[in-house]
């Protein structure tokens, strides 16, 4: 990046500096993976840098679509750290300031990236008519942009949502539909860093999660297959995806805890917890809901009374 001289502005960014800014934004996309949104907020600084060489004008033609995808891939993570830390609000003008960005770079698979995290948003909050809206919108959005793994992104996810609804037959169509979908994926070599992290062990977290859900809310006969893909996908994330892990492990003991299995249920939750408390995430907090629900109900046993007690006190704790 070229200037005048110390505190001036740059008479004009190149290739290169747009480049470290993209490494820039996959180092933070790291670290949210690994240590959740309470640890990634450096990137607010990152978001003034480049808004400040859109602002500037300093940036060639050819570059500036590239730039643009930058700072709406800035906010894009910056609103999914603010949910994560369970910030909704501003969360959401994140989301909406990154789809502002992202049509005007005519980035759509990164429209269809945003969308999804709008609608997991939505269904965190348990809107899932606002989660189906924002999903519908991204799976047109990532059929415009070509990329199958976008596509398988966004209808598991509506499987998610409908599963939620209670709609057994509609989410397992949908859940089969995004299988294919992502069976037909380009290699992962040439995804977008946005939806990356979208391989086949979070594939097998994702049908886990649709079948946990239709056995909280229609019934726990899909368990058995929920914790056989949930297993899957704990013995395929490592460290670098450990907010993952632990709500597949979150997920894994609140099936065992549907079956009656609550010694099953005390282990892998007493691990979840562990693995959740080094995690700056409210996620992971609320996502517990359930299985102390389900403890709270039907356990009697000394193990589950001490792994309920950890649990409240886990989530009465202030965020790191």
């Amino acid at each position: 990046m070229t200037g005048t001289g110390k505190g001036k502005r740059p008479d004009r960014i190149g290739i290169t500096d747009v480049e470290r800014l993209e490494t820039a934004v996959d180092v933070l996309r790291a670290l949210d993976y690994r240590q959740g949104g309470a640890f990634c907020r450096d990137a607010v600084h990152v978001v003034k840098t480049v808004s400040l060489l859109l602002h500037w004008g300093a940036v060639p033609a050819a570059l500036r679509s590239r730039l643009l995808t930058v700072l709406a891939d800035l906010h894009n993570l910056l609103g999914w750290t603010e949910f994560d830390i369970g910030h909704r609000i501003p969360a959401r003008i994140r989301f909406d300031r990154a789809l502002d960005l992202a049509a005007e770079a005519r980035n759509d698979n990164l429209v269809a990236n945003i969308c999804y995290r709008l609608g997991r948003l939505a269904l965190h909050h348990d809107d899932v008519e606002g989660g189906l809206g924002h999903l519908r919108r991204g799976q047109a959005a990532a059929h415009r942009s070509g990329s199958r793994r976008a596509q398988a992104i966004l209808t598991v996810n509506e499987a998610w949502a409908l599963a939620k609804a209670g709609d057994e037959r509609a989410a397992l169509t949908s859940l089969g539909h995004a299988e294919s979908q992502f069976e037909g994926a380009d290699d992962w070599a040439t995804a977008r860093p946005w939806e990356a992290f979208f391989g086949t062990t979070d594939m097998a977290a994702m049908r886990g999660t649709v079948l946990t859900e239709l056995a909280h809310v229609v019934t726990p006969r899909h368990s058995d297959e929920a914790i056989d893909r949930l297993r899957d996908a704990t013995a395929g994330y490592g460290a670098d995806m450990s907010r993952s892990l632990a709500l597949t492990l979150i997920m894994l003991a609140q099936n065992h805890a549907l079956q009656g299995d609550f010694d099953e249920a005390v282990r892998t939750g007493t691990e979840a917890v562990d693995l959740a408390r080094g995690l700056g995430s409210a996620r992971t907090k609320d996502r517990l809901a359930p299985l102390a629900d389900l403890l709270r109900s039907h356990a009697t046993d000394s193990g589950s009374r001490d792994l309920l007690d950890r649990i409240d006190r886990y989530r009465a704790e202030p965020a790191p």
